[in-house]
């Protein structure tokens, strides 16, 4: 299943500047999935972040890695009208190259555990198969 911007936009509250996600393919609903996202040169943070030399932060490479998570658990849930997301924890947040302007680049997600409303996933950033930041991290998930 491979949802689209609007679709994405049904299952967490994300909005522009802040969603970090263009499209998800679900591969388990509630347990796996891949987001794309492409930065263009015009993005916000590129002006501060740095002028000179542009890179996107590692906290929204971190947070597109939950962004996709909470889409592909919000997919499983999604007869239930109200959600709410609570980013819980971050560990072993790891960058080993740096994401440019204009760079396509993906977010794959795997669960690691889920234990009543908190899920933990580990989340990869890469490029052409290239590994360039990857992280663990935790959300509790309320719904109605």
């Amino acid at each position: 299943m491979i949802l689209e911007v609007n679709d994405i936009k049904k299952l967490i509250p994300h909005r522009e500047p802040f969603l970090f996600v263009d499209k998800c393919e679900i591969k388990i609903p509630g347990e796996h999935g891949v987001s794309y996202k492409k930065f263009n040169e015009n993005e916000y943070f590129f002006k501060g972040h740095f002028p000179n030399n542009p890179i996107v932060p590692g906290v929204i490479l971190v947070e597109a890695m939950a962004q996709t998570a909470g889409i592909v658990v919000s997919y499983l849930l999604k007869e239930y009208s109200e959600k709410s997301v609570l980013f819980m924890s971050v560990n072993k947040a790891k960058f080993r190259k740096p994401v440019l302007p204009n760079d396509e680049v993906e977010f794959e997600v795997k669960i690691l555990n889920k234990v009543r409303d908190v899920y933990k996933f580990y989340g990869i950033c890469s490029k052409n198969n290239i590994k360039l930041s990857e992280s663990e991290f935790s959300a509790m998930i309320r719904y109605k």
